[in-house]
Formats: C-alpha cells, structure tokens, sequence
C-alpha cells in the first residue's frame, strides 16, 4: 500500500472526527469508509494503528465498542495536510453528517455496556454525554448477566426518560 494513500484514508479519518463534533466509534467509521469503497478493512485497521501510535487520536473502549477522539496533534495534522482529501470526499463526508447527525449523536452519546466483576456479578455502566459534557454516567451491580443486559437496552431506550426522573426526584 502506497503512504500516499495510507495518508489519505488517515486525512479522512482526521476529517470525519472533526466534523463529528465529539467521538466516533469505529464502526461509524468503517460504515462509511467501507460503503464508499475508499479502501478495505485490513488496510483501515493499520489506519487506526498508526493515528493511534502517533497519538492523533484516542481510543476508548467501552463494552464492545471502540470510541476514537481526535487529539490536538490530529487537529494540527489535519490542519496542515487536510487538503490532500479531494473535495468530493469532503462533500460526501459533510453528507453523510447531514444525514445521519442523529442517529450517530444518539450513538455516540448514550452508553451502556456491562461488565463481569465477580462470580455471580455484573456491573451496568450507563452515560450520557452532551458534546463534550458527561450529564450523567452511572455504575450498577447485577447478579447475572441477563440483568445487565436488559439495564443495558432499557437505558438505551428509556434514557431521556429515566435522566428526567433522576432530575425531578433529586431537586
């Protein structure tokens, strides 16, 4: 693979976490860049290597999902090399933005996810952020796995819901 090339998928990586406002998952990434047919998924897989390793972006994992977060370096990188992307790319990246900003707001903002923390224990991580504000972040033990899960799927359904509660009670 040329690092021409490497580059620019790097520069288009850089691109979409900027114009996310906040984190991306991977996936959202992959989604993307895969449906576009820009590269294949080994090659993207190196991407996030390398921009990780060059500290031009986080990566945060929670449950199964990696979250990348472009860092200042990213932000200077992108700066200075962002106009190797061809403005055609750049438009349908801002496309897919205007499309699909909910959908991955709601994604990216609300978290749930559990882990094992014992023999017969698990504990439900539950979040909401607003841009780069936690409004809430929970942490609750379970005594089994199907607990968790359904935490987990009501807190993603039902979150709104159940912040607006906490609010009203606690005031």
């Amino acid at each position: 693979m040329s690092s021409q090339y490497l580059t620019l998928y790097k520069m288009i990586v850089l691109y979409m976490l900027r114009k996310s406002d906040g984190r991306l998952s991977k996936a959202q990434i992959y989604d993307f860049i895969l449906d576009k047919e820009y590269t294949n998924f080994l090659t993207l897989q190196e991407v996030f290597g390398e921009l990780a390793e060059s500290e031009l972006i986080t990566e945060k994992s929670e449950g199964s999902r990696t979250f990348l977060k472009l860092t200042d370096a990213g932000s200077e990188t992108l700066d200075f090399f962002g106009n190797r992307i061809n403005p055609a790319i750049k438009e349908q990246i801002d496309t897919f933005f205007k499309e699909n900003g909910m959908k991955i707001r709601d994604e990216t903002s609300i978290s749930a996810f559990y882990k094992k923390t014992g023999e017969n224990e698990y504990t439900t991580y539950l979040s909401a952020s607003e841009g780069s504000s936690t409004l809430i972040d929970i942490s609750i033990p379970v005594w089994n796995e199907e607990a968790a899960m359904a935490m987990c799927d009501n807190w993603k359904k039902k979150n709104s819901e159940i912040y607006q509660y906490l609010i009203r009670e606690l005031m």
